[in-house]
C-alpha cells in the first residue's frame, strides 16, 4: 500500500468517525418539530446536515449548493402579534418596497431575535415555516419556485432540499418579486 494510499485511508476513517459523532448528536426540539413537518406535509425532501458555518457562502457550499439555491426564512412583523415569513433566495435581500406593496401597508419590520424565536420557536438561523409555533402567512420570492432549494430545517446545521415548486404549493405561499440583488 502506497503512502498516499494510507494517509487517505486514515483521513477517511477520520472523517467517517467525525461524521458518526455529528449524526449520533441528540436531535433538538426544533428539528424534530420541522422533520415531523416536512414528512406532513407529502413533498419530497432530502436532510443535510454539517457542521457550524459563519456564512451563507459556507452553508451553501456545506449543502452542496449554491448560494441562490439556499433560501433564508425571514420573519416579518406586519403589526402587532401579526408575523409572516418571506423566503429569500441567498443571494438576495427583501425589497421593502416591494414586499409593502405587496401586502397593501406601509410599514414593515423585523422583529428582535427574542420576539422571532417566541412567535416559531426557532432560533435565527434555524428558522422554517414548517414546525413553526404558528402557522404564518409566507411570501416567497418568484425565484424560489421551478429550482431545487435548500432551506433550514429547525436546528443548526440541518436543512431541506427540496423542489421549490413544492414548497411553495406545501406552504400555500403567495409567490411575487419581493427581492433585490445582495448590494
Amino acid at each position: 500500500m502506497s503512502e498516499t494510499a494510507g494517509s487517505g485511508d486514515v483521513q477517511e476513517a477520520a472523517a467517517g468517525a467525525a461524521r458518526e459523532v455529528f449524526e449520533a448528536r441528540e436531535v433538538s426540539d426544533g428539528e424534530r418539530r420541522s422533520a415531523a413537518a416536512l414528512e406532513a406535509s407529502g413533498i419530497g425532501y432530502a436532510i443535510t446536515r454539517h457542521g457550524p458555518v459563519r456564512s451563507l457562502a459556507e452553508a451553501a457550499a456545506a449543502r452542496g449548493v449554491e448560494p441562490a439555491a439556499v433560501v433564508k426564512t425571514i420573519v416579518v412583523r406586519r403589526g402587532d402579534d401579526d408575523f409572516l415569513f418571506v423566503l429569500v433566495p441567498g443571494d438576495r435581500t427583501i425589497s421593502w418596497p416591494k414586499l409593502r406593496a405587496l401586502l397593501g401597508v406601509s410599514r414593515l419590520s423585523m422583529p428582535d431575535a427574542a420576539t422571532a424565536r417566541d412567535v416559531t420557536g426557532y432560533e435565527r438561523g434555524t428558522i422554517t415555516p414548517f414546525g413553526s409555533l404558528t402557522a404564518w402567512p409566507v411570501v416567497a420570492d418568484s425565484r424560489v419556485p421551478d429550482r431545487s432549494v435548500s432551506i433550514g430545517a429547525g436546528a443548526h446545521g440541518v436543512a431541506a432540499t427540496v423542489d421549490g415548486t413544492d414548497l411553495v404549493r406545501a406552504l400555500d405561499a403567495t409567490v411575487a418579486d419581493v427581492t433585490e440583488p445582495e448590494a
